[in-house]
């Protein structure tokens, strides 16, 4: 059982949950109940179940996500992500979350399978599992969230409102995704997974996500200037600043010595990068509602 909450990476969740965040603070109206449910349903079953997913067919010997030395998997792994995939599907049909909510629930599952299942592996794909993974975890989980937490119509969805969010989030993902494959170059290649951080190789992972934090900025920029309080921006640069000078600062370290590129910079960069955008997206869930 030990082995199994270990692999379900719950902690890890909270990474993800600025893109949650984002969607409740630019929510109109504000559906309580159902921002509650979606909430449980994501961060507890949702992304718990595709972290098992991963570990089971992975079968990861080096440091993975928050597991510096995962334990081995077993069956019962499996079995626990179909349950909680299961679960979550039953409890939005129970809480009447929606067909579009439920949907997106079905679908996300879906993808989880392929990504990491033999039968299709998705991850062996560099560039195409670089763009589900940003536009899955990203645009598509921030416009289903949105949608059911305001109760909003799929063709509101279309809004240029939504849609920038949506693409910012993505755009924060296809930075953050290949740093956290930039320490595990050596067991993707004894797998035979050329993921896309092994394709543009490590000076190429920190190039791409210097890239694409460079247009997250530019998104937030035109968002907060045209749909929100410019205000916001000062307090993103307070939030981020930490972040970018550490990025910085590790890729100074990495030019000089490859072995840098490692699990524990890794982790500090996603810890800082988490808290810097959930300290952010607090305060503006708190400014705006």
């Amino acid at each position: 059982m030990k082995s199994v909450l270990l692999h379900l990476r719950i902690p890890f969740s909270v990474f993800l949950l600025p893109v949650f965040l984002f969607a409740i603070s630019q929510a109109e109206p504000l559906l309580e109940t159902n921002a509650w449910w979606a909430f449980w349903l994501i961060h507890l079953f949702l992304y718990p179940a595709s972290n098992a997913y991963n570990s089971y067919y992975d079968k990861d010997e080096g440091s993975i996500g928050l597991l510096e030395k995962p334990p081995p998997v077993r069956f019962e792994l499996l079995l626990t992500a179909w349950a909680l995939d299961s679960a979550a599907v039953v409890l939005a049909l129970l809480a009447d979350l929606g067909p579009v909510f439920v949907g997106y629930l079905l679908l996300y599952g879906f993808i989880s399978k392929a990504y990491s299942h033999p039968a299709i592996r998705l991850k062996k794909y560099p560039v195409l599992s670089w763009l589900v993974v940003g536009l899955f975890q990203g645009a598509f989980t921030y416009l289903a969230t949105i949608q059911v937490v305001s109760g909003l119509d799929l063709s509101d969805l279309l809004n240029v409102k939504y849609l920038l969010p949506a693409l910012i989030t993505t755009s924060n993902l296809w930075a953050v995704y290949p740093l956290t494959q930039v320490y595990q170059h050596e067991e993707d290649a004894q797998r035979g997974d050329l993921t896309y951080s092994r394709l543009v190789g490590i000076h190429g992972t920190f190039l791409n996500a210097a890239v694409f934090f460079t247009l997250s900025f530019a998104g937030f920029l035109y968002y907060f200037l045209n749909f929100g309080n410019s205000t916001m921006l000062y307090i993103l640069t307070v939030c981020m600043g930490p972040v970018l000078g550490y990025f910085a600062a590790w890729w100074w370290m990495v030019k000089k010595d490859l072995k840098e590129a490692n699990f524990r910079h890794t982790m500090r960069m996603n810890v800082l990068a988490s808290l810097g955008l959930n300290i952010f997206f607090g305060i503006l869930c708190f400014y705006t509602l």
